[in-house]
């Protein structure tokens, strides 16, 4: 749904032209991290282009989505295990705050994002101007749970949201079908509507010491880059020295 007065032809066009703005930072032999969701697409069709004409990079992308379709644009991919230190990850955010920490897993990718981002020396996002907000949580944080001892795991997961202050409900998301949804890893996934999170770093640390929880979408001091796309220009906002804060 568009925000901000910015129709949704408009946000297709800003994700485009930061996507496009990405690839300024791609060289020749580097190895790339691709990332998944709507925005992460135009990257990948772009960066294609850009490998038709000559452009030589690996890449390894972060869903069985996003592979189909870099192998459809020519590019060469690889695995973490074969190539355990990338160059760059370019992905996309559903929640990007003033200190560039992130929502993301809207897509069901969070996992495979989470790791291959930590496996690069950068992270850029990519985004339109729409996911940017001045407290996060307004998207519902997704949460990648294993199905066994679910009960469980979900009251953990209230009981941390509780504690943290951000108290929410939770609830286990469905495909479009209304079957449940399953990720790439064969987890399901619980989105907990917080409105606000105001202490991220405290709730990710909760979150990842939940035994049944494998992955939650707060990427709390990833992201090196943000390019964020306006209607009036591109803004890119970087950590000091592209360095990434401690978390």
């Amino acid at each position: 749904m568009a925000q901000l007065g910015v129709s949704s032809v408009e946000i297709e066009t800003l994700k485009r032209e930061a996507a496009r703005r990405a690839l300024d930072d791609v060289r020749d032999g580097m190895k790339l991290g691709l990332g998944t969701g709507s925005t992460a697409r135009h990257f990948v069709e772009l960066l294609g282009e850009r490998v038709r004409g000559g452009l030589s990079v690996v890449g390894v992308p972060t869903s069985e989505a996003t592979r189909a379709q870099a192998i459809q644009c020519g590019i060469v991919l690889t695995t973490l295990d074969d190539t355990p230190h990338l160059d760059l990850t370019v992905d996309g955010a559903d929640e990007v705050d003033h200190n560039l920490d992130l929502i993301k897993g809207g897509g069901g990718a969070l996992l495979r994002e989470k790791i291959v981002a930590s496996a690069s020396s950068q992270m850029t996002v990519i985004a339109d101007v729409t996911k940017w907000v001045d407290k996060l949580g307004r998207f519902p944080l997704p949460i990648e749970v294993v199905p066994f001892g679910l009960g469980v795991t979900r009251e953990a997961i209230i009981a941390a949201l509780a504690r943290c202050g951000s108290p929410a409900e939770v609830s286990l998301r469905n495909s479009r079908d209304g079957h449940r949804f399953v990720t790439d890893g064969g987890h399901w996934i619980v989105d907990a509507h917080c409105g606000r999170i105001d202490a991220a770093a405290q709730l990710a640390a909760a979150l990842d010491a939940i035994p049944g929880v494998v992955g939650h979408g707060l990427f709390v001091g990833l992201a090196s880059k943000v390019i964020l796309a306006e209607t009036i220009g591109i803004r890119v906002l970087e950590r000091p020295q592209g360095r990434r804060r401690e978390s």
